[in-house]
């Protein structure tokens, strides 16, 4: 799948640098980016929700 994106004038300039450091494509880069950041919300929400429930099972199971 493709997808456009706009950048702040800073940005493209920044996610070259990086690619290049990495050796890797700015396509690679951004990619890897956002894969990253779904996969953390993901990890970031589940934890989030074992908390919540964690913290309130006792309560839960008086309401039951």
């Amino acid at each position: 799948m493709g997808i456009a994106i706009e950048l702040s004038d800073q940005q493209p300039q920044a996610l070259s640098e990086t690619a290049r450091r990495l050796h890797v494509s700015e396509a690679d880069l951004a990619s890897a980016a956002v894969r990253d950041l779904v996969s953390r919300q993901t990890v970031d929400f589940q934890a989030a929700a074992d908390r919540v429930l964690s913290k309130n099972q006792e309560l839960f199971h008086r309401l039951a």
